[in-house]
């Protein structure tokens, strides 16, 4: 039986009081963390409206995440699937202010609608030597959103959470990273796929919500570029 959608915004809540365990492959650590650059994505979920979610699930079927799709000129990872979010700035005051005001930038959403429910640990994204602090939040009142520069972003979307956990929609990807064949997760909804760091916070965030469905992780999906 689904759960309330009211109860989903308490146990993200949870989640970043407790923490997780990526539990990621050691080629996916920084040779130097300490020359990395510090970033912050939001993983923003709300309630839906006007968008038919067809999975079943754990979870409300009016839950939603807010994704974008990066363009494909971008230097790291072109065309992907991403949260909004980038690179800290000297003025931000921590990472929950940096992915919120990156959001901002990216979709035009309104800050005021948004609450943010704390922070997961960070998790290092080699290709592009970053350190990535998950801000997860919710999305308590909805604004209008859209790619806002399309030089970084192409299209920014809202995903039913029921559809990302439906088995029929979940697979694996197998690709290389400093010379070692990678096994990680991947979801395909209505066409858009969803992998590498994007994919690997969503299928642990959901894995340690107990929200996850079992799903035939031998079936693969080949993405278009690397990540």
């Amino acid at each position: 039986m689904s759960q309330p959608t009211g109860s989903a915004r308490t146990e993200l809540e949870a989640l970043c009081a407790r923490g997780l365990d990526w539990a990621v492959d050691s080629s996916r650590t920084l040779v130097e963390p300490s020359l990395a650059r510090r970033a912050a994505v939001l993983v923003l979920f709300g309630v839906l409206d006007q968008v038919s979610a067809h999975g079943a699930g754990p979870v409300a079927r009016d839950l939603d995440v807010l994704l974008q799709r990066r363009s494909v000129t971008m230097g790291h990872h072109p065309g992907q699937v991403s949260f909004p979010g980038g690179g800290a700035d000297a003025s931000d005051a921590d990472s929950a202010a940096t992915a919120l005001r990156e959001a901002v930038e990216e979709t035009g959403l309104d800050p005021t609608g948004v609450e943010i429910l704390g922070t997961l640990p960070e998790l290092a994204l080699p290709v592009s030597n970053n350190l990535v602090t998950p801000v997860p939040a919710w999305w308590w009142r909805a604004s209008e959103v859209a790619a806002v520069d399309h030089r970084e972003t192409v299209d920014v979307f809202r995903i039913p959470v029921s559809d990302l956990l439906d088995p029929a929609n979940r697979s694996s990807v197998l690709h290389e990273l400093r010379g070692r064949r990678l096994r990680t997760p991947a979801f395909t909804v209505d066409g858009v796929l969803v992998w590498g760091f994007t994919a690997i916070v969503l299928s642990s965030m959901f894995d340690e919500l107990g929200w996850a469905v079992p799903w035939d992780r031998a079936r693969l999906v080949q993405p278009s570029a690397g990540r």
